[in-house]
């Protein structure tokens, strides 16, 4: 107090990046070169830091495609690109890698980060197209040494709410990887019968609860309620078990949530389809002894690649595949928990 006067009390402007409300203030986790000391942090909890992806099991697909300076190879799932730079170091500057993603946002940064990283046009060719045109690009390329398809959504994807692949935050239900192709996941439940969503949830992902879960949703539709967001259908899924026991009704609520979405992207995106016709070019698209490794993330994708190795080796094809299916370590699920569910296989052209 000066002169019987009192200073107004200034209050001081809260740090809005320490605790961000919204996924576009999250800025230190999403500009990693500059905030290098916050992302260690975020990781070492075991969490992802959001806007990057931390790729999984690293060691053991090196180990796997055992890459040789001078070979040619393809990243069928470019992504942020950490498993592409991996292989790209493997070459220490000679041979060439091919490259492909949906995503046209993503691709852009993916391409910049790794121009910026000292892997760029002369070693990299980064193509926007799905990944079972793996046979044009290997015409163009010769064939392949060695492949490498990662069938798990991106980070960058999932912590973003207006992808709409996460119930955890609400935001449009989307869930296309490419957004400017395709219809949404909203459009897709708008027209929707009830006997064709039960059939969608039981084969994409097992749901236990597709009969309750596919009238639900149809009724609620029907009634003129259009299921447009992560949180309306997030809500429709938690009345619909509400006749749960309470001690179990949270855990089978987020998991079935995890399901339903994993579900609709599936179909939005034509998945299955997509692998079905990479799983029957990839032969042709490897040079003799060429290697493939391939990371599943549900039961589903698994049993396709699993059969089409298995018929692959029995019909001469692949002079050797995983016996086994290959998980990742305890070690690194405790660092990442989005490793948890990855299975892995691989397969070397005869």
């Amino acid at each position: 107090m000066a002169n019987g006067t009192q200073t107004p009390h200034k209050r001081r402007v809260h740090y809005s990046g320490k605790y961000p409300k919204r996924f576009e203030e999250k800025y230190k986790e999403q500009n990693p070169e500059k905030y290098q000391d916050t992302i260690k942090k975020v990781i070492q909890k075991g969490s992802t830091p959001a806007g990057m992806h931390i790729s999984i099991m690293v060691k053991e697909i090196l180990n796997i495609l055992a890459i040789q300076p001078g070979e040619t190879g393809f990243d069928a799932t470019l992504g942020y690109g950490g498993h592409t730079k991996a292989m790209l170091e493997c070459l220490k500057g000679q041979g060439h890698m091919y490259a492909t993603d949906v995503d046209p946002v993503e691709l852009e940064k993916t391409k910049k980060r790794l121009k910026d990283a000292g892997f760029g046009e002369e070693i990299l060719t980064v193509k926007q197209q799905n990944f079972c045109t793996i046979d044009e690009i290997a015409a163009e390329a010769g064939g392949f040494d060695f492949i490498l398809a990662d069938l798990g959504v991106s980070s960058m994807q999932i912590d973003n709410p207006q992808r709409g692949f996460s119930f955890k935050a609400d935001g449009p239900l989307d869930l296309r990887l490419n957004q400017k192709a395709g219809i949404s996941a909203a459009e897709r439940l708008r027209t929707i019968s009830r006997e064709e969503l039960e059939g969608m949830l039981d084969e994409n992902s097992d749901e236990p609860y597709c009969r309750e879960l596919a009238r639900a949703i149809t009724d609620e539709i029907r009634k003129g309620n259009p299921i447009d967001t992560t949180a309306k259908l997030r809500d429709v899924i938690a009345r619909t078990l509400d006749f749960l026991p309470e001690k179990d009704k949270k855990d089978i609520i987020k998991k079935t949530c995890q399901r339903v979405f994993q579900a609709l992207r599936i179909d939005v995106n034509h998945e299955f389809e997509v692998l079905y016709d990479f799983l029957d070019k990839v032969p042709e698209a490897l040079k003799p002894g060429g290697r493939v490794a391939i990371l599943t993330f549900h039961s589903g994708e698994d049993k396709l690649v699993k059969k089409a190795f298995k018929n692959g080796y029995r019909e001469g094809i692949y002079r050797e595949i995983a016996k086994d299916v290959i998980r990742p370590s305890a070690q690194e699920c405790a660092q990442n928990g989005r490793a948890k569910s990855t299975k892995l296989r691989w397969a070397i052209r005869m």
